[in-house]
């Protein structure tokens, strides 16, 4: 298995929320605000190949924002398709796509708009993600209704899927089967060889990481577990987090595998870092 980092541009979140209990006098000069107190984070995405496997992690915030959240996120321009592109790969030779989870930053281009019409990203995909997240996405309860926006951003997915043996099959406008599939997982799994996806919850209810068998070595990819270098110390954990025992029991368990493996975490939202040995 080989890995490569897709760029998939960059949005701009609240310091404060992303930095969670900690005091702007401890992050403030390291992470610096615009006017509206917001700190730039990177949208880098996880591109792994191999056995004849093309797997994309997360799928970046996509072109479908509302205006509203362009004014609150001040995302850049959509990049996604290009950053592919340059690595030699097209949307539709992504095999399998593994959903870290469904936040907005994460799930946003599973749809995209060209020319004014939405069409899935990844038609001929299988799209990997926890039960237990994507239950929550679409039905939220009251703590976490404003992290997903089901409408928008799986519901058009979802109607065009059949289930067929517990895997929902996707279904173009002709009734002919596409190549696109869900499968939910319940818990830990292998994706791929070399490729197993790890239930934390913590982040989110179901969010999960991605620990990587390369030929250059191991990784994990934390996602919003370990979001940024800042991130990094166990007792740090996001706003965003709606459980932050979880969130430290994860970032342990990544802790003590990256130092036992002598990995290296690969960070999603960081604006320097990419590759990190802790």
């Amino acid at each position: 298995m080989k890995i490569f980092k897709v760029d998939a541009g960059h949005y701009y979140t609240d310091g404060g929320a992303m930095m969670g209990v900690n005091p702007w006098a401890l992050w403030g000069k390291k992470e610096p605000t615009d006017e509206r107190r917001r700190i730039r984070l990177a949208l880098d995405l996880l591109l792994i190949v191999g056995h004849g496997r093309v797997i994309l992690v997360d799928t970046g915030i996509g072109n479908r924002l509302s205006e509203k959240q362009i004014k609150i996120y001040k995302p850049s321009e959509y990049i996604l398709e290009k950053s592919l592109a340059a690595l030699g790969y097209q949307a539709s030779d992504v095999t399998d796509v593994i959903l870290s989870h469904l936040h907005f930053d994460h799930a946003g281009g599973l749809i995209t708009s060209h020319e004014g019409e939405d069409k899935i990203t990844f038609a001929n995909a299988r799209l990997w993600c926890q039960k237990a997240e994507w239950e929550m996405a679409k039905n939220p309860d009251g703590l976490n209704q404003a992290a997903y926006d089901y409408p928008n951003q799986l519901q058009p997915l979802e109607e065009k899927m059949q289930v067929r043996d517990g895997v929902a099959v996707a279904s173009d406008h002709t009734g002919c089967d596409s190549q696109l599939q869900l499968t939910l997982v319940d818990g830990d799994a292998e994706i791929a060889p070399g490729v197993k996806v790890k239930k934390t919850g913590g982040h989110s209810v179901g969010s999960q990481i991605v620990e990587i068998e390369a030929q250059d070595g191991f990784y994990i990819y934390p996602a919003d577990i370990i979001p940024t270098a800042f991130h990094l110390p166990l007792a740090i954990t996001s706003a965003y987090d709606v459980n932050r025992k979880e969130t430290y029991l994860a970032k342990q368990y990544i802790h003590q595998t990256i130092k036992e493996r002598g990995g290296k975490l690969l960070l999603n939202h960081d604006n320097v870092h990419w590759e990190f040995r802790c």
